[in-house]
């Protein structure tokens, strides 16, 4: 069975694994809207409160792991006005500010949230207090978890709005720049952060009760009600060996990151079937397996109808964007746009996830390599639009560059390059020629020491500023699965939408750089957005990006230190 096929099943394992799980949250006592004069006095301001989805759930403790993951089914319920934020730094050198928007259907007002509140973009910290106890009544464990306001949610009630137009999932890439958090009126989110903290607790098997409650700083600054529901818990202990049923639930219950993927292992999550016992880094998400984020799985024990994926009334980030749709036939006529014609901004991350590895994936064996993350992203205002043509018999095809205006109708096209079938395990798939390369450079940043120049194919992998102008809050392709056509394709469409970047995790065949024979010390991971510039976009000076990087070591043993990016600590 080939690599694609594995995932291919693996994926299919987990979403019939997830089948019994409903993201409807149906609360006793939910009041079906506040009265005028409420209303009138809130002024935009959310009605919150901690409610749990049900009395009793069952945690799966696997084998050898560290501990369980608690998803203890408690949600946020919203009410009154939606529950929205507004999240954004300035630069690397800046803190992170959050803001809390207040629309009272005449107005917005914004309220800033006191400093070291918000640390990063994947929620707000600190936000739940958890204390388990045993059947004999002592505490065994206490911890305290951030809720991201874009996790698995749903409907309260019919009248609320049919969906959610707010992202699906908190950022967790360590250079996002902006994003969006919210909450639906009438809806509830799930208040699990097992997605975007791996922080597993150590609960043998056997019968607990749980007591979940908002920290006092956010009741007092929300005005939320001091709920303290409680939950018992079961843990029930598992072997990952079980089988295919046993693999898709365990890859489903150790997840230990958020928000999108990326490619060939890129954004935070384990490859499937590898688990804890591969010594195979594979960053952070694996061979281009589409992860569904953030499934409830607390409410299995509700007995409900299942429902799974997104749609009217519902979302639980699950969705698997069908491919997107090349135009029928290649552009005719004049190639270009006319004079002001909006086009996206191709703009590039720093180096993140470095480390060194010693011959993975096709590398040579025994040879040292310097492995890194790498983010191109698109600030806008136009999103990236790139069509692969296919004359009968040949090996690449032909790439154009679309160009619409301001209402979405294609105004123009231009030539820009070519897309090539990659058939090494993990990509199978187009790449498109020339979108990035990456260089090592010397400490002065004057000679290039190394170079890596990659084909790639564009998919929206991290969600990097949200707040930038005409940012998509929900882009068509996010998993590779579906982005990037299949070997017999004759046509192929790939988009980097506005606000999103593609990640490329240097863990793949020929990405990394050798540096077997390279002395110690300091160099420079270089990142270029459009190297051949055969794109167009608004802007090419801020297409390059440098990340230090300190080399030691002896061969077969090399040692790699990375200083932190101004602000920015993420090795």
């Amino acid at each position: 069975m080939t690599s694609q096929e594995k995932s291919s099943r693996l994926h299919r394992a987990a979403l019939a694994a997830g089948a019994a799980l409903t993201v409807v949250v149906t609360v006793s006592g939910a009041a079906p809207g506040a009265g005028a004069a409420q209303a009138k006095a809130s002024a935009g301001k959310p009605k919150l409160k901690l409610v749990a989805a049900s009395n009793s759930v069952t945690l799966d403790r696997w084998k050898d792991e560290p501990g369980v993951q608690l998803d203890l089914g408690t949600y946020l319920t919203v009410d009154d006005a939606p529950l929205e934020f507004k999240v954004t730094r300035k630069s690397y050198k800046d803190p992170v500010v959050a803001q809390q928007i207040l629309r009272d259907g005449k107005g917005t007002r914004a309220k800033t949230l006191p400093a070291g509140l918000v640390k990063d973009f994947s929620g707000l910290t600190g936000f739940l207090d958890v204390s388990i106890t045993n059947a004999a009544g002592e505490e065994v464990a206490k911890t305290s978890q951030a809720f991201c306001p874009n996790n698995a949610s749903g409907r309260l009630r019919p009248d609320a709005p049919a969906t959610s137009h707010y992202p699906q999932s908190c950022p967790t890439n360590p250079f996002t720049l902006g994003s969006v958090w919210g909450v639906e009126k009438g809806w509830a989110a799930n208040t699990s952060n097992v997605d975007y903290s791996y922080q597993p607790v150590d609960l043998p098997a056997g019968e607990y009760t749980a007591k979940v409650s908002v920290a006092k700083k956010y009741r007092d600054l929300f005005t939320i009600p001091d709920d303290r529901p409680t939950i018992k818990v079961t843990v029930r202990e598992r072997d990952w060996d079980e089988g295919g049923a046993g693999l898709a639930a365990r890859r489903s219950s150790t997840r230990h990151a958020g928000g999108h993927g990326g490619h060939g292992g890129h954004s935070g999550h384990q490859a499937a079937g590898q688990g804890a016992h591969s010594s195979h880094h594979y960053g952070p998400r694996g061979a281009d397996v589409p992860v569904p984020p953030a499934f409830p799985h607390a409410l299995a024990d509700r007995g409900m109808t299942p429902h799974l994926g997104d749609g009217p009334g519902h979302t639980d980030g699950s969705r698997v964007a069908p491919a997107l749709k090349p135009a029928a036939k290649r552009p005719t006529g004049k190639a270009g746009a006319p004079a002001n014609t909006p086009k996206p901004d191709l703009r590039s991350l720093p180096a993140w996830d470095i480390a060194i590895t010693d011959g993975e994936d096709g590398d040579v064996p025994g040879k040292d390599y310097l492995a890194f993350s790498a983010n191109v992203w698109n600030a806008g205002p136009a999103p990236l639009v790139v069509d692969g043509f296919r004359s009968p018999g040949k090996d690449l095809m032909d790439a154009y560059q679309y160009f619409y205006d301001a209402k979405g109708k294609q105004v123009g096209y231009t030539p820009t390059g070519t897309m090539e079938w990659d058939p090494r395990e993990g990509h199978e798939h187009w790449h498109f020629t020339d979108f990035a390369s990456y260089r090592l450079l010397s400490e002065d940043q004057t000679k290039e020491v190394r170079s890596g120049k990659e084909a790639f194919c564009l998919a929206n992998t991290d969600a990097i500023d949200y707040t930038v102008k005409n940012a998509n809050w929900h882009p068509e392709n996010t998993d590779l699965s579906t982005a990037c056509g299949q070997q017999n394709s004759i046509s192929v469409r790939e988009v980097l939408d506005v606000g999103s970047g593609d990640t490329y995790t240097q863990y793949r065949p020929g990405q990394s750089f050798d540096i077997t024979d390279l002395p110690n010390g300091t160099y420079y991971i270089q990142v270029i957005a459009n190297p051949e510039k055969r794109l167009q976009e608004t802007n090419t000076d801020n297409n390059v990006a440098l990340r230090k990087v300190v080399l030691g070591g002896e061969p077969g043993a090399r040692t790699v230190t990375v200083p932190p990016h101004e602000l920015i600590d993420a090795k």
